[in-house]
């Protein structure tokens, strides 16, 4: 008998599901406290979650049992994932399941934003006919800014079309041949902004997305320009864009998601040129529906050791078939993330080779890993195993495999080449004793990095003192360096020198290093 926990609302449908089933037994317990729920957890085979419950070590510890965690919904910013993988706990969301919903919503809050009816509607209903203070703008022929052209963006972008706007888009991954297929302009986001009436983001939350559009970005945008977010909250400064609203330079602001939700005190709530929804992006009936049933059906088959759909930390494949490649998976997944930071522009390339024993097994699953990991700094929790290549292929991205029996130096080794806008990189790495992922060449230089943590990678000539200049600004800056390691072709020319270090380094640290002579393409790798 397989045991299910829905501890988050859950559509009836998705219930259903789990109780069609004649060996699954399925509980709802909403709302558990922390303690409780790690008191309960470990009874059950499975746990089914939307945004509210928060999945830690601790819950994960207490969960003996537990084989799968179900995200109805795509964030899974509230589960642990490396504790989860650690105690091989399957994680998976539904990616595509609120898409229209999504799409919809924003199209609804930029047109409240354009004719003010949330603020006529008050008003009317408060007795008043106040027509002339509620003057609107129309969308047709006015322009449109997406940042993030995935599937959302995609939709939003059609529907905007339809009311006869010019759409502006940023997506970092996505090439011009694809723009042009959509109809949309690429450009960089302040070209966008001095140019956009309205500007609605698309893109994940990230480290690097975080405040995307703060206080130098508003001063950068037309004036009067106004800004919608159904994506997640964060992704716009919101100090400064209240700053932006009551300066005048903002025309106003629609708001589904908020860095802090609920968002009582949110200064953003008292403006009249602000529209706000309680994170109501995916809640239309389809959707939740949606969703639930496709999150149900999923952990169904993982449970009977059928096929994983839309997992997030493993490979959707048979059990049998993962047990051979999880010593890669790991690797895989290090190599797509390091070379999406060493090439810079947009890619239009993506080569993954296989050589040695790996050969014999079947590798189509290590090049979704691969994929996923090359686009996840971009795409965040929204791309995994089964949409990375359908986001590549959105973009324009060509994927190849090849593979090869022979290596001559490694018993397996897996090749990753790219190409982008600004040339062409590559990375190989291999598996030591069958745990230990490691790089093993950059760019054709020969190296042995451990590919976890904070890396500073640099391209020098290979003259005395400049590595050991590199470890005296990191002494100082107070950076401990656990790892280093050198690569070079010939003596006297070009080398690659990568640190492995212990904490976080500031711009500022990695700006002194860069001015070192004989140092070039200074660069923090985050893995």
């Amino acid at each position: 008998m397989f045991k299910v926990l829905v501890s988050d609302k859950l559509s009836d449908k998705g219930i259903e599901v789990f109780k069609k089933e004649q060996d699954f037994e399925v509980d709802v317990k909403l709302k558990l406290p922390p303690e409780e729920l790690k008191a309960v957890i470990g009874d059950y085979d499975a746990l089914v979650i939307r945004s509210d419950t928060q999945v830690t070590p601790e819950v994960i510890a207490a969960a003996k049992k537990l084989k799968v965690i179900g995200r109805a919904g795509v964030g899974i910013d509230n589960v642990n994932v490396p504790a989860a993988t650690k105690a091989g706990v399957i994680v998976m969301n539904t990616p595509d399941g609120n898409t229209i919903a999504a799409a919809e919503h924003t199209m609804a809050l930029m047109m409240a934003l354009a004719r003010n009816i949330p603020q006529a509607h008050m008003s009317l209903k408060e007795g008043k006919w106040e027509r002339g203070k509620f003057m609107g703008v129309e969308m047709l022929g006015k322009t449109l800014g997406v940042l993030g052209l995935g599937r959302i963006g995609g939709e939003v972008t059609r529907r905007a079309q339809a009311f006869g706007m010019r759409v502006l888009a940023y997506d970092p991954f996505c090439t011009p041949e694809r723009a042009r297929q959509m109809g949309v302009e690429l450009l960089d986001i302040p070209s966008i902004l001095r140019q956009a009436d309205f500007v609605t983001v698309h893109v994940p939350k990230t480290k690097d997305t975080t405040n995307l559009i703060g206080e130098k970005e508003i001063a950068l945008c037309k004036k009067g320009a106004r800004f919608i977010n159904v994506a997640r909250g964060g992704i716009y400064d919101e100090k400064a864009l209240a700053e932006g609203i009551q300066s005048g330079q903002v025309g106003g602001a629609a708001l589904d998601v908020f860095a802090e939700e609920p968002p009582f005190g949110n200064p953003l709530l008292g403006l009249p040129q602000v529209i706000v929804t309680p994170h109501l992006g995916a809640s239309t009936e389809e959707a939740q529906v949606n969703v639930a049933v496709v999150v149900a059906g999923q952990i169904v088959e993982a449970l009977r050791g059928r096929t994983i759909h839309n997992a997030v930390n493993i490979p959707s494949v048979d059990a049998e078939l993962w047990k051979q490649l999880k010593p890669y998976y790991q690797l895989c997944e290090k190599l797509g993330a390091f070379i999406s930071q060493l090439a810079p522009g947009k890619l239009s390339k993506v080569r993954v080779s296989y050589r040695g024993e790996i050969t014999a097994q079947k590798t189509q699953p290590l090049s979704l890993v691969v994929l996923k990991g090359l686009l996840q700094p971009a795409f965040g929790d929204s791309v995994n195993l089964v949409n990375a290549p359908v986001l590549a292929k959105e973009r324009g991205i060509e994927v190849e495999e090849t593979s090869s029996a022979a290596t001559p130096d490694f018993t397996s080794l897996i090749s990753l080449e790219v190409e982008s806008e600004k040339g062409r990189h590559s990375l190989a790495g291999t598996v030591a004793g069958r745990t230990d992922p490691r790089v093993v060449e950059i760019d054709g230089y020969r190296v042995d990095i451990q590919p976890s943590g904070n890396l500073i990678l640099f391209f020098n000539r290979d003259v005395p003192g400049i590595v050991g200049r590199v470890g005296t600004i990191l002494g100082e800056a107070k950076v401990n360096i656990s790892g280093l390691t050198n690569g070079r072709k010939a003596v006297g020319g070009d080398a690659v020198s990568v640190f492995n270090v212990d904490d976080e380094v500031k711009d500022s640290v990695l700006a002194k290093i860069a001015e070192i002579e004989g140092l070039k393409d200074v660069r923090l790798v985050r893995l």
